[in-house]
């Protein structure tokens, strides 16, 4: 995909900026760590001992904290993708490269991200007692459309963020209503509950599929799937195809812009 010099500085830009991140930071690269965690026992407290969320699904707290984690590399890639190219904006006057490597870079230091993540909450579950599930062997397929959505989103936002700056506070809105919107720090079956029709419609969000198919395959079969849901395989095949088809869309309208950006910048 990419020429030999390409690759080299797709891999210079992934360690300059995994090691810009915590530059400065007393424990550094532990903040990857712990900032989710942090986040997770803030999220424990409120919605599962106080609002006692989930207390009808075995081993939420894993699920609570595994939906966390997966959100959180969409929020991660999509936001920092979203500026990537206007933070770059000297690289790409100075030297003549394809723009998206930029974009792809932040993807793959946020996949760093999510990994060491993954691991952590493998530890958690274990601890915890879950018994992982045959499904589990699908958690890479789901990494694989995770990435595939998120780096498409970011495109199109880093397009868009070239020209209009606006959309950095907006975007940050959608996401805290996407994060609401989507089964994460509350069980699908409560929604189910309450409205079985919304709870269908939620589930063709591509990160709720995504989120729902991998507490699925390592928490619990008590976590329902979108083709547990809904009848319609076609409806069904919507969220798993809609992530590649905006990884496409995505890149052809960053490539068909991408000429001017240096101008514009």
């Amino acid at each position: 995909m990419f020429e030999k010099k390409n690759r080299i500085l797709l891999r210079e830009l992934v360690k300059t900026d995994f090691k810009l991140r915590y530059q400065g930071s007393v424990i550094g690269y532990l903040w990857s760590v712990l900032k989710p965690l942090m986040l997770f026992a803030v999220m424990y407290v409120v919605f599962i001992y106080f609002l006692r969320f989930g207390d009808d699904v075995p081993h939420f707290a894993v699920a609570l904290l595994l939906g966390m984690v997966l959100w959180q590399f969409f929020t991660e890639t999509t936001s920092q993708g979203m500026q990537s190219i206007v933070i770059r904006g000297d690289l790409l006057r100075k030297l003549s490269f394809p723009s998206h490597i930029v974009v792809v870079s932040v993807s793959i230091n946020a996949l760093i991200n999510l990994v060491i993540n993954l691991i952590i909450v493998f530890i958690f579950g274990l601890i915890n007692g879950v018994e992982i599930t045959k499904f589990a062997m699908i958690l890479p397929f789901l990494l694989v459309e995770l990435y595939a959505f998120s780096l498409g989103v970011a495109f199109i936002l880093a397009t868009v963020y070239v020209r209009f700056r606006d959309i950095g506070p907006i975007w940050e809105v959608l996401l805290q209503a996407g994060m609401y919107l989507t089964p994460i720090i509350y069980p699908i079956t409560l929604v189910i509950n309450m409205s079985p029709k919304i709870a269908k419609i939620l589930m063709m969000n591509p990160l709720a599929q995504i989120i729902q198919d991998a507490r699925h395959g390592l928490t619990s079969t008590i976590n329902l799937t979108v083709w547990q849901l809904v009848g319609n395989k076609a409806l069904v095949a919507f969220p798993y195809i809609l992530p590649f088809v905006l990884l496409i869309v995505g890149f052809l309208i960053f490539n068909r812009n991408s000429k001017k950006f240096a101008e514009i910048i």
